[in-house]
């Protein structure tokens, strides 16, 4: 998932003639949402735009206070365009959700944002539309911000899960057999040694 957050005194969105959703001073998100979003993508975007420290404190110190600090508003915008990937000069935007999945989606995360904030300072657009978006930003402050990433080689993605089950088996066989024979060898060597070398020997395997 990718946004544009920009900082504004104030932002707009108009639909045909009407204008359909208005903010003062806060936050516009552009949001384009990727074909392999999850859940976890919306929780770290939902996160990181309502804590994203880009507003001054009540002592005129810059970048130290977030738009739920200052109780400020928030614009939201579906914008797919995000996900462009340019083939020579045209754009692809096969990256992008489809917009049957995308919208259900997208109103899922606002649901989120508006609980994890004030909803009614969460304001949005009209997905799908063809809209003209004003943004008045303030700074100007513009910040480019993506989920984590995840490989999408499913190669890279068998080997991941491989790894992630060799470290399960390994913690739940306890100490393996050369580690019960590294430990009985130390235990010779060093007669004081106590009994919890054992442990020592797996807490070593262990990465």
């Amino acid at each position: 998932m990718k946004a544009i957050i920009q900082r504004v005194t104030k932002a707009s969105v108009t639909v045909g003639e009407e204008q359909i959703s208005s903010i003062g001073r806060g936050l516009c998100v552009l949001l384009g949402i990727s074909v392999e979003d999850t859940q976890k993508d919306v929780d770290y975007m939902v996160r990181k735009i309502l804590n994203l420290r880009v507003f001054e404190d009540e002592n005129g110190r810059a970048w130290s206070r977030s738009v739920m600090d200052r109780e400020l508003e928030v614009l939201c915008v579906s914008q797919f365009t995000l996900q462009c990937i340019l083939k020579a000069n045209k754009p692809d935007f096969h990256s992008a959700m489809p917009a049957e999945l995308a919208q259900p989606f997208y109103n899922s995360m606002l649901e989120q944002m508006r609980e994890a904030y004030k909803p009614e300072l969460i304001k949005d657009g009209q997905f799908g539309a063809k809209m003209q978006v004003l943004i008045q930003n303030d700074g100007p402050v513009t910040i480019h911000l993506e989920s984590p990433t995840r490989p999408t080689d499913p190669k890279q993605l068998s080997k991941q899960e491989k790894q992630q089950q060799r470290k399960e088996k390994t913690r739940s066989k306890g100490p393996s057999e050369s580690s019960r024979e590294k430990a009985a060898l130390r235990s010779k060597a060093d007669p004081s040694a106590s009994s919890g070398a054992e442990g020592d020997v797996s807490s070593e395997r262990e990465p």
